[in-house]
């Protein structure tokens, strides 16, 4: 009777170790995958801000995402019985660098985009503005070090002086050696932080000269402002990454800028990188974001004249209802909503 407990215990311990096993290899066991996926389509109004601004508006602008994941067995497998699923290499995706610096380099992008849509709203809409550095953000680190910096955080002082871009950290640092230690002022996840840092020896790649530096790649965060408070924008946390909501959030901009509705009652959907002279550029995972607008019952879809063949090859297969118009610059979106008669 003993032994027959005995094999009854280590059969259901057995039992018990070979499911951990199977859960570990579906679900935390990682792969060298990625699945690509449609995301949302989001009101752009809600993360835009103007004291003075016209925010009437009886329809809607929407932003574009596309869902990406970090694939395991499990959802791969899920992937191969979804026809708007993509899978694909993480490798394809990230390149030589880590998650952490993919994903800062992501936020220094949809922060680049918001401050390309001001300007391009302001210049469209005549209203003048400036473009001031705000601070230094840190992209990646030398060989994946994170022992000093990491990606994502804000570079706030050098040696107690302010810097706020490129090139007041070269004034700050002249003079200085290689390996000579200086106090680094941060911000990290909201929290501020104070290192002690050793420079290191860095190539210019202008002159290709060796010089001191933080051994960081970092890139500089502006706001662009107007003299006009009641018309300065001021954006919510988006909680996306990307520079391809550009031209959607430009056209909230600048319906909140300028007197009346452009939305006219419509529900639109777009996607497109913006600069400064109105410009639509070109972006990624077009068909994903033409199901995820399908899905919000969007009207209209702006979509960049580079991504309008493959945008309608994917709104024909799942015969999406929505109108595809294709544009080349900011005019050509707004000439669009403005020929349009207004619903009742």
């Amino acid at each position: 009777m003993k032994q027959s407990n005995k094999r009854e215990g280590l059969r259901l311990t057995l039992y018990i170790f070979m499911i951990v096993i199977l859960v570990y290899v579906a679900v935390y066991m990682p792969t060298p995958y990625i699945i690509y996926q449609p995301g949302t389509a989001e009101e752009v109004k809600p993360m835009i801000s103007i004291e003075k601004g016209d925010t009437a508006e009886k329809g809607t602008f929407m932003m574009t995402t596309v869902s990406a994941s970090y694939a395991n067995l499990a959802m791969l497998t899920m992937a191969a019985f979804n026809s708007n699923a993509q899978v694909d290499k993480k490798q394809a995706r990230l390149g030589d660098k880590s998650e952490d610096e993919y994903a800062a380099e992501q936020v220094f992008y949809m922060s680049d985009s918001q401050s390309s849509a001001m300007e391009a709203a302001y210049h469209e809409a005549k209203v003048p503005y400036e473009i001031l550095p705000e601070y230094l953000f840190v992209i990646s680190t030398a060989d994946g070090d994170t022992t000093r910096f990491q990606p994502g955080d804000k570079l706030i002082a050098i040696n107690d002086k302010p810097v706020t871009d490129n090139a007041a950290l070269g004034t700050l640092l002249t003079g200085k050696q290689v390996g000579e230690e200086i106090t680094v002022k941060l911000e990290r996840g909201g929290e501020p932080l104070t290192e002690k840092v050793k420079l290191v020896s860095i190539k210019d790649t202008k002159t290709s000269q060796t010089r001191p530096g933080l051994g960081v790649m970092i890139a500089t965060m502006q706001k662009v402002t107007t003299k006009d408070p009641g018309k300065q924008v001021h954006f919510e946390n988006t909680r996306v990454g990307g520079p391809s909501a550009g031209l959607m959030f430009t056209m909230e901009i600048y319906n909140q800028l300028t007197i009346g509705d452009l939305t006219k009652g419509y529900r639109v959907a777009g996607t497109g990188t913006i600069v400064e002279d109105g410009t639509v550029g070109p972006i990624g995972g077009v068909q994903h974001k033409i199901v995820a607008a399908t899905r919000e019952n969007a009207e209209i879809f702006f979509v960049p004249k580079d991504n309008y063949k493959e945008a309608k090859a994917k709104a024909d297969k799942i015969k999406s209802p929505m109108k595809l118009v294709s544009v080349n610059k900011l005019e050509d979106a707004i000439q669009y909503m403005n020929g349009l008669q207004a619903k009742s």
